[in-house]
C-alpha cells in the first residue's frame, strides 16, 4: 500500500516544510481496508476504529511541526495513542498530492467540469516535482460562461456542503469563462491567477487585505470556499486509486471537519432596520 501511494505521490514532490509519508504502522503489514480523510481529528479516528480499517490515508499532516511528546495528555498525543491501540496505520499525502497530475486540484476542477486544464503554479525547474502537467492549482474553461453571482451559487451547489458556504469578491455581473482553482489555502497564488489572465479564482482561506489589494490592482474575481470543501473531492480519486490494489476496500469520510460550524446571512436590504 505504501509503495502504491508513493508511486503516485512521491514524497520528494512535497514542499520542504511539509511532513508526508508513513506516520504510524508497520510498512509491511497487510492492509485490507482504508479510510480516506482530509483531517486526522478525534472524529475521523473514531470513524476509522468503528469501520475497522487498517489504515487512514489523510491529506493534512497530523504532526506537521516538531513535538517533544505524544503523551495522551495532549490533543495529538491522544490521537496517536488511540491509533496505536486500535492497530490503525496512518499515512499522509499533502503537498505531494497537491502538485501531482492528477492531484487535489484536478478533483476540484472536475466539480466545475473545467476543460483544457493546466497548472496554476508550476514547480521550479530542477525541483523533484517539476514535470509536464504537475503543479499547484488548475486553470480551465467552464462549459458555459456565467456571471460571478451565478458561479458563486453554482460553486455552493457542486462543492461539499459546509456552514462556511462560498463567498465571492468582485462585480457580481462579471462574466466568467476561465476559472482557476486551488484546493486548500491559496492566497499565495493570487499573482499567478492574475498573470494567467483568468476571469475568476476559487480557493480557500482568503484574507481581507491580500484579497482587497488583489482586486484593487485589477486581478480576477475571487471565490472563497471552506478549506475542507475544496479538498474533500480528492478523496474520491484517492479511494479509486487504492481500490486498484487487489483485496483493498476503501471508505471515504464525509465528516465535515471544517472548524466553522455556524453561518448567519445578513437580512435582505429591505428588511434591514434603519440606522439611528
Amino acid at each position: 500500500m505504501v509503495a502504491e501511494l508513493e508511486r503516485r505521490y512521491p514524497p520528494s514532490w512535497a514542499e520542504e516544510w511539509d511532513r508526508v509519508g508513513l506516520v504510524l504502522g508497520e510498512p509491511g503489514a497487510p492492509v485490507r481496508r482504508v479510510l480516506c480523510v482530509v483531517d486526522v481529528v478525534p472524529e475521523t479516528v473514531a470513524e476509522a476504529v468503528e469501520a475497522g480499517v487498517d489504515m487512514i490515508v489523510a491529506h493534512h499532516p497530523l504532526l506537521l511541526r516538531g513535538v517533544s511528546s505524544v503523551a495522551p495528555t495532549t490533543f495529538k498525543g491522544r490521537i496517536v495513542h488511540r491509533l496505536i491501540k486500535a492497530d490503525v496505520a496512518l499515512y499522509v499525502a499533502h503537498t505531494n498530492a497537491d502538485v501531482a497530475d492528477p492531484g487535489v486540484s484536478d478533483a476540484l476542477a472536475a466539480r466545475f467540469r473545467l476543460t483544457g486544464l493546466r497548472p496554476l503554479h508550476r514547480p521550479a525547474a530542477g525541483s523533484p516535482a517539476h514535470g509536464a502537467g504537475r503543479g499547484i492549482g488548475r486553470i480551465g474553461e467552464l462549459p458555459e460562461p456565467m456571471t460571478l453571482a451565478d458561479l458563486t451559487r453554482h460553486a455552493a451547489a457542486v462543492l461539499p456542503v459546509t456552514a462556511w458556504g462560498v463567498r465571492a469578491a468582485g462585480d457580481p455581473r462579471r462574466m466568467v469563462r476561465t476559472l482557476a482553482v486551488s484546493g486548500g489555502s491559496g492566497d499565495g497564488f493570487l499573482a499567478d491567477a492574475t498573470a494567467a489572465g483568468v476571469d475568476a479564482y476559487l480557493t480557500a482561506d482568503l484574507r481581507h487585505h491580500p484579497a482587497g489589494e488583489h482586486l484593487a490592482a485589477g486581478g480576477p474575481a475571487l471565490l472563497d470556499a471552506a478549506h475542507w470543501a475544496t479538498e474533500r473531492p480528492w478523496l474520491d480519486d484517492l479511494a479509486a486509486l487504492l481500490r486498484e490494489s487487489p483485496g483493498v476496500e476503501t471508505v471515504v469520510s464525509d465528516l465535515d471537519t471544517d472548524p466553522w460550524t455556524v453561518h448567519a446571512a445578513p437580512p435582505a436590504a429591505d428588511e434591514k432596520e434603519p440606522r439611528p
